[in-house]
């Protein structure tokens, strides 16, 4: 499965331009805070949203090209599509609201019925729905809705399933048994999907890629281990949790200078002139060490559920927020300075680069 996409929509005070490329059977998220054109994204993919310019290519089958006037319906682009509120239909039974996504072809009457029939109760088995069939949508709790959506969604035989935020209306316990069986969907699925979301850590155990989004603009998909430990631009450290961010510069192959907190720290990855800022993770931290020390003033300790947060001032003027276990902030005796240290592998050098780049099938093919 292969799903390249690099499109473009002006909306007046928001303009989307994104690029990325998904190949395999695995799962691309999406990543970036609300309002940043994940959905509008997924819209273009499933052709309820026509963007203004680009193409989307899937398994080799053109879905939209502007140039070429190639504009393909929802319903030729066998692409499934798990809303947000799951759009089911509140009159239709649950059997009926998955029948009506099976197709039949070369079937009529009796035979498609029979046909739909069967494929539908054999997909609710799977979601572990059975003896709901005759209930209405509003007669199910939020997991069994999600369910029924998701039977819906796979019963048309998708080449490509799209997921939009789909845990964003259910409560933690709830959210995590559905994290679990949605995962094992995934796995089962022999197509590729495109998860939406703005939870990093649902992202991080959800999927295998990630594109990082923000304020329309995309970054390169990259695996997602490496996306957490070389997020390479600010923004994307930003969007994968990094608290810590400073103005940089490159003060050598693998040393940059912080300017928000007065230091030079010596990084493993390469700093280059394009290095415009340094991200430090704040649990990466210790205070016992002999590399990358860093002088702060503690300004406020913050307790929090399972963690305490310290708030700290640099000799540069710049913050720095620093989390651990309360035994060892304890054990510390709740000093008003701090000598901070980090590993050379943890600091990471970043970029101001937002532009998106075209994939190279995408760009080959033009």
């Amino acid at each position: 499965m292969a799903l390249d996409v690099a499109v473009k929509k002006d909306l007046g005070s928001f303009k989307l331009d994104v690029a990325f490329r998904l190949e395999g059977d695995g799962v691309l998220a999406l990543l970036g805070p609300s309002g940043c054109g994940k959905s509008l994204t997924l819209g273009c993919i499933a052709g309820t949203v026509r963007p203004d310019e680009g193409r989307i290519v899937l398994d080799g089958r053109v879905l939209f090209d502007s140039d070429a006037k190639i504009n393909l319906p929802p319903q030729e682009r066998h692409v499934g599509y798990l809303f947000q509120n799951y759009a089911l239909f509140p009159t239709m039974s649950v059997l009926q609201n998955v029948m009506c996504a099976v197709p039949t072809p070369g079937l009529r009457g009796p035979a498609a019925r029979a046909r739909r029939r069967e494929a539908a109760k054999a997909q609710l088995a799977a979601m572990e729905l059975d003896g709901l069939e005759d209930r209405r949508p509003s007669e199910l709790s939020g997991g069994q809705q999600q369910r029924v959506a998701l039977a819906r969604m796979l019963a048309s035989r998708p080449a490509l399933v799209l997921l939009d935020e789909p845990f964003s209306a259910l409560d933690g316990h709830l959210r995590w048994t559905l994290e679990m069986a949605l995962a094992d969907t995934l796995k089962s699925f022999p197509g590729g999907a495109v998860y939406v979301s703005h939870d990093r850590d649902e992202v991080y155990r959800l999927c295998d890629q990630v594109c990082a989004i923000d304020h329309g603009l995309s970054d390169a998909a990259v695996p997602t281990g490496r996306f957490f430990e070389e997020p390479g631009t600010r923004a994307a450290a930003v969007i994968s949790g990094c608290k810590n961010i400073s103005a940089a510069r490159a003060a050598g192959p693998h040393r940059v200078a912080c300017e928000d907190w007065g230091v030079t720290l010596e990084c493993e990855e390469k700093a280059d002139g394009s290095t415009a800022y340094v991200g430090l993770r704040a649990h990466y931290f210790t205070v016992a060490g002999h590399k990358n020390p860093i002088p702060c003033t503690v300004d406020r300790v913050i307790d929090s559920t399972f963690s305490t947060i310290v708030m700290l001032s640099t000799k540069g003027g710049g913050k720095i927020r620093y989390e651990l276990d309360k035994d060892r902030w304890a054990a510390l005796g709740d000093p008003h300075s701090l000598t901070l240290y980090i590993a050379p592998e943890h600091v990471m050098p970043l970029t101001d680069d937002r532009r998106p780049r075209l994939t190279e099938a995408v760009a080959n093919d033009r």
